[in-house]
């Protein structure tokens, strides 16, 4: 599995790469629902000791429980959005703190390995300097099914 989170901050822009990743289309109830899951990498060998990526070493993204038309999700695009009622996202900064994340377009294609291909482009608080200002972010990741060795 290939993948970067890319969160582009007015002060640098935070590269994150992508440790393991879950997505499936569940059936539940007569109806279809999304489940995502990207967990980062903590790895800081590529990180300035001043950086602001340096206090935050992981994140984890996700969606779940959004409904959806079919199980199908190749060439699909998604708008996911929380409301009071509803929450689909969820974003884990391994912290005390608290971030949102907001105006989240998924859209799934193949790469040329013919694998599933996620691009996920939304808005998160600034949880790095605290500003009120909401923070781009792309994300682009690729599913490959885990092939289990088992011994006889």
């Amino acid at each position: 599995m290939k993948g970067i989170l890319k969160i582009y901050h007015p002060e640098e822009t935070l590269k994150y790469n992508i440790k393991s990743s879950y997505c499936k289309a569940v059936y539940a109830n007569e109806q279809h629902f999304l489940e995502v899951e990207i967990i980062t990498d903590d790895s800081l060998d590529h990180i300035e000791d001043d950086s602001l990526h340096y206090r935050f070493p992981q994140l984890s993204f996700s969606v779940s429980n959004f409904p959806i038309a079919k199980e199908e999700l190749l060439d699909q695009k998604f708008s996911v959005e929380d409301t009071e009622d509803d929450i689909y996202t969820d974003v884990n900064l391994y912290d005390d703190e608290d971030a949102y994340l907001y105006e989240n377009e998924l859209s799934f294609t193949t790469n040329e390995k013919d694998e599933l291909t996620l691009i996920w482009n939304g808005k998160i608080d600034d949880f790095y300097t605290h500003t009120d200002l909401l923070i781009p972010f792309k994300l682009k990741c690729s599913f490959r099914e885990e092939e289990m060795e088992i011994e006889e």
